[in-house]
Formats: C-alpha cells, structure tokens, sequence
C-alpha cells in the first residue's frame, strides 16, 4: 500500500514527525501547574468515577458474570478504546486544513502528518490504558496472557481509523460539510456500538443490524479479552479487517491523486 519511496520519505523525516509528536504534548499542558500530570489525573478520575457509581453504587452487572467489576470494566474497555479511534478521526478530518500554511511554506512529505496524527493519538491512549491496565491488576482482574491479543486488534482499530480519517479529512478540504456532517455521525455511531450496554439486551432484528457496523467486533473484541480474559473471535473481524485495508488503499489514491490540488484549495 505505501511505497518505498514513500517509507524512505518518512524515515528521512523521522525527526520531524516526533519532534512535532513531543511539542503537541507539550503544548497541551504548558500553561497547567501540574502540567502533564494531567495526562495522568483525568483519566484516572474517569475510571474511578465508572468503578465507583457503576459497581459500587448502583452495583450494575453484566449477564453472564458475577464479577462486581464486570461492567465498570466493559464500560471502560469500550470508551477508552472508541475515545482512541474517535481522536484518530477528529484529528485527521482537520489535519491538512490546520496545517495550511505548513503545507504551502515547507516541503515535506504530506504523508507524515496521518503519521503525526496517529503517535499522537496513540501516546494519548498509552497513558490512559496503561492506568486502566493498572486498575485490572490491582483489582485482581488482569487478563492473563489474553492480554497479548490486544496488540492485533488495536493494529486493526488504528488501520481502519486512519484509512477512514484520510479519506475524510482529504474531502473536507474541498468540501467542508464532510467534516461537519461526520461530527454528527459519528456521535450516532457510539450509540450504535455496544459499549455502555451489550448486545445480548437487544432486539433480535437490531442486534442482526450489527453484523454491518465494522466497529461492534473490534470494540467487542476488547471486551471479551478484558471482561473475560479470552481470545476474541477473530473470524469476526474479518470485515473490519477487509474494509480497513481498502478504505487505506484508497486513501493513499485518493490522496496521491489530490494533493496538488489541495494545496490551491487551502
């Protein structure tokens, strides 16, 4: 999918692409006393604040566990992974416009910025699930060896996001509707996912409309590993899986095809 040409690109501009990584991260706490303890301390609250209602008050279970923490820990497992991909996608429906005047002064490959996007994001996340990966040990819910196969999934997750977010964020360029109308969407794409309640609780007829929402297998493939400490069905994420690598193939296309004329347009 991506040239040699274009990984030589990208590594020649290494420095570049996390210099830009590090200055993000720290801009965003540069002005805070505390500074990037924040990084720490709102994730944190969040996954006490979801321990604390949802398995101590309201003592909220999920069918088929008796585990107190069962919930909490599905709740989690979605929100923080849907929060990854919802940044993925946020961050690269603006990303070539909020670096116009980068793009039209400086020559450098285009391509690093999905890259830029995507560490970003993914050291966002890092943070976050490394506390709540804490939270499971200490609470004696660790997953065991399962854990391992969260790599793969979480490699699909960032494949279909960025392929997607590309896609997006090359036509919002030149029509600007596409990233406000995906804003919306995507708030009815939450809701459409099994990640505050399980898919069990649904009509029958509903629950067969999941079989089309390629995001339902990945986020419940984090849940099975982290609620039950076992391999996902990885026969479901055959869609996913096949959907990720086209919308990524057209992408790049996409992008190679536009990128002279994105720069007029910007």
């Amino acid at each position: 999918m991506i040239s040699s040409h274009t990984f030589r690109g990208l590594w020649a501009y290494r420095g570049f692409v996390l210099g830009s990584v590090k200055r993000e991260f720290e801009s965003k706490y540069s002005n805070a006393i505390l500074g990037a303890a924040w990084s720490l301390l709102s994730p944190l609250a969040m996954i006490v604040v979801y321990t604390v209602i949802f398995a101590e008050v309201m003592r909220s279970k999920l069918p088929g566990s008796d585990n107190t923490f069962a919930y909490s820990i599905y709740l989690c497992a979605g929100i923080l992974t849907w929060g990854l991909f919802a940044e993925i996608i946020a961050r690269s429906q603006t990303m070539f416009i909020e670096q116009a005047n980068l793009i039209k002064k400086i020559s450098f490959p285009r391509i690093s910025l999905p890259l830029i996007v995507v560490l970003n994001a993914l050291l966002n996340f890092g943070i976050i699930f490394a506390l709540f990966t804490v939270f499971l040990a200490v609470t004696g819910n660790f997953p065991g060896v399962a854990f391992l196969a969260i790599l793969p999934v979480l490699a699909l997750q960032v494949l279909f996001a960025i392929g997607l977010g590309m896609i997006i964020g090359v036509l919002n360029v030149f029509f600007r509707d596409v990233g406000q109308f995906f804003s919306i969407f995507i708030q009815f794409w939450f809701w459409f996912t099994p990640i505050v309640y399980p898919a069990s609780i649904l009509p029958e007829a509903i629950r067969g409309m999941l079989l089309w929402n390629p995001m339902a297998p990945i986020i419940g493939a984090y849940q099975t590993i982290l609620v039950y400490g076992r391999a996902p069905d990885w026969g479901s994420l055959t869609l996913p899986l096949v959907l990720a690598v086209l919308m990524c193939v057209f992408a790049l296309r996409l992008f190679r095809k536009r990128s002279g004329e994105m720069v007029d347009e910007l």
